[in-house]
C-alpha cells in the first residue's frame, strides 16, 4: 500500500482520505488532489474562513457572528 500522513492506504483508488484528498495509490507512486475549493473572493475584513473536515469544505462566516455566512465570489 501507500503511506500518507502516517496512515497506510491500500493500492487502488482512495475516494477520500482523513485530510480530504482523493488519491490513487500505485506500486511506484501515489497521486492526490484535494476535494475542496479554497475561497479567495470574500470580504476579508468582515469574514473569516473555517474548514469543516466532515464535509471537506470551507465555510466563510462573519467574524462578529460565526453563525452567519458570508457571500463568496470566487474559489480556487
Amino acid at each position: 500500500g501507500c503511506i500518507l500522513d502516517g496512515k497506510v492506504y491500500p493500492y487502488g483508488e482512495i475516494p477520500r482520505t482523513e485530510n480530504c484528498l482523493r488519491c490513487s495509490c500505485g506500486q511506484e507512486t501515489m497521486y492526490c488532489c484535494s476535494l475542496y475549493h479554497t475561497p479567495v473572493g470574500y470580504d476579508k475584513e468582515k469574514c473569516k474562513i473555517m474548514f469543516d473536515k466532515k464535509t471537506c469544505r470551507y465555510d466563510v462566516v462573519q467574524k462578529s457572528d460565526p453563525s452567519k455566512e458570508c457571500t463568496v465570489y470566487s474559489r480556487v
